[in-house]
C-alpha cells in the first residue's frame, strides 16, 4: 500500500488533538491524557495543553517518540472485486470501505463515483471532495474506459450504434461513446465478444442497458480507466494502493496539490 502523495499546504492552524486525532493517535480524550502525561511535543517542547492551534505541514509534532506526518487527503485505487458495493457503509453487504485496512479508513473516504456490484476495476477512493466533484461533473465528460465480454457478434452496425448515440429503455439517448471489438469466440453456447467501450457519462447500469439496445447482453464487466488514469494492472482483484505524485498529477490535469 506504498506510494505517497504531495499533501494541500494549508496555512489554516488546528488543534494538536483534532490533528492526532485524525491521523489514527487516539480519541480526543485519550490525546488529552496523552498530553497531560507528557508525551506529546509541538517543535521539540512539551505541550501541556491538547487544544494548542499549530500549523499541521510545518510544525513538528511528536507523540511518544513517534514523529506526526500529517496529511489532510488521501487517494487510493482499488481494484474492485465483484460481490462489492461501491458505498461508505450498509448494514447487509460488503462495502468498498470494508476492504481497507483501519489506517486509511480512519481518514473516512468514499468512492468516486460507483461500479455495479457485479462489475470489477478501477475504482478511486478519497476524502477530496473537490477532486470527487471535477471528476464527476457532467461538464468535465471525463471518459471511462471498460473492458467486456457481450453477448452476440458485434460489428460495423453496433460500433455505428453506439457513436451515434443508443436510446436507452427509458428514453435517456446516450451521449457518443467508442465500442472497439477486440475478438469474437465461438463456442457451443454461441458467439461472444471481447470489446472495449468508452463513455463519458454514467447513468445507472449504463453500460449493460446500452448493450440491451442492440440485442447483447453484458456477461462480464471491468472498468480500466478513468480519465487518464489507468488500472494498475499488477494490482490484485480486491488490492488497493496510494496513487503516487505522478498518477495524481495525471489525474487532475495539473501539478499535485502542494
Amino acid at each position: 500500500m506504498s506510494g505517497q502523495t504531495n499533501q494541500k499546504k494549508s496555512v489554516k492552524k488546528l488543534r494538536v488533538d483534532k490533528i492526532l486525532s485524525h491521523m489514527g493517535y487516539g480519541t480526543r480524550s485519550e490525546i488529552k491524557k496523552a498530553v497531560k502525561n507528557g508525551y506529546v511535543s509541538v517543535n521539540g517542547k512539551v505541550i501541556k495543553d491538547s487544544g494548542m492551534q499549530v500549523d499541521p505541514y510545518h510544525d513538528l509534532i511528536d507523540i511518544d517518540g513517534e514523529t506526526v506526518k500529517y496529511r489532510e487527503f488521501i487517494y487510493l485505487m482499488l481494484h474492485k472485486p465483484q460481490g462489492v458495493i461501491s458505498a461508505t457503509e450498509d448494514t447487509r453487504e460488503e462495502t468498498v470501505i470494508d476492504l481497507l485496512d483501519e489506517e486509511y479508513a480512519l481518514f473516512e473516504p468514499f468512492p468516486v463515483g460507483r461500479l455495479d456490484k457485479d462489475t470489477e476495476g478501477l475504482l478511486l477512493l478519497t476524502n477530496d471532495g473537490q477532486l470527487s466533484h471535477n471528476l464527476l461533473s457532467p461538464k468535465k465528460h471525463v471518459p471511462k474506459t471498460y473492458e467486456a465480454i457481450v453477448a452476440g457478434e458485434m460489428g460495423a452496425k453496433e460500433i455505428d450504434a453506439f457513436k451515434q448515440g443508443v436510446t436507452l429503455d427509458d428514453g435517456y439517448t446516450t451521449k457518443p461513446a467508442v465500442l472497439e471489438i477486440t475478438s469474437v469466440e465461438s463456442s457451443e453456447e454461441g458467439k461472444t465478444s471481447h470489446v472495449l467501450v468508452t463513455i463519458h457519462e454514467g447513468k445507472f447500469h449504463q453500460i449493460k442497458r446500452m448493450f440491451e439496445t442492440v440485442d447483447s447482453k453484458v456477461l462480464y464487466l471491468k472498468r480500466i480507466s478513468m480519465g487518464a488514469l489507468q488500472l494498475d494492472p499488477l494490482l490484485p482483484i480486491g488490492s488497493y494502493r496510494e496513487l503516487t505524485e505522478e498518477e495524481l498529477r495525471i489525474l487532475t490535469g495539473s501539478d499535485t496539490k502542494e
